[in-house]
């Protein structure tokens, strides 16, 4: 898989992994000085975090409602036939849709789960009209839709053993 990471992390990487993932505005200066290293060694460590793809993306987090994105549904979707080239295309379909911003290939009674979000269920409609009921592959699938926000997160526990 191409996007797998690379490398293996130290203690330090894992502190510099914490700070930036609550903030990636954190300057070289403000993390080394938290973590006991010179500016210029955090620097080194990033960008080398980036090349193995430990950093995957530096993103800003958009709040869904401020921009007019107010139904976020959970769906499980079921495919028809699991051969490898389906799959593929359903996982590119994905990739590529604005409105999912998650999907995940999983194990138990759903072969994908997503995480997609709509202007109203007018939108979310033609979503499933053009991603599900146009795709032959796709046996059924079935929608949540997300009542409260209780925590929405990106980050990712850094332990080193």
């Amino acid at each position: 898989m191409s996007n797998a990471p690379t490398g293996k992390i130290d203690g330090f990487d894992a502190k510099i992994l914490e700070i930036i993932q609550k903030s990636n505005r954190a300057t070289s200066d403000q993390i080394a000085e938290q973590v006991c290293l010179s500016p210029a060694a955090v620097q080194r460590r990033i960008k080398k975090m980036r090349e193995q793809n430990i950093i995957s993306a530096e993103v800003a987090v958009v709040n869904a409602k401020a921009v007019d994105r107010n139904v976020t549904a959970i769906v499980q979707v079921t495919m028809e036939r699991e051969q490898l080239h389906l799959l593929d295309e359903f996982k590119k379909t994905a990739k590529n849709h604005p409105s999912v911003q998650q999907c995940y290939y999983v194990t138990g009674s759903a072969d994908f789960v997503l995480v997609v979000t709509a202007r109203d269920m007018d939108e979310y409609e033609d979503f499933t009209r053009e991603v599900f009921f146009e795709n032959n592959n796709v046996k059924g699938f079935q929608t949540s839709i997300v009542m409260d926000n209780v925590k929405v997160g990106l980050s990712v526990p850094v332990e080193i053993d």
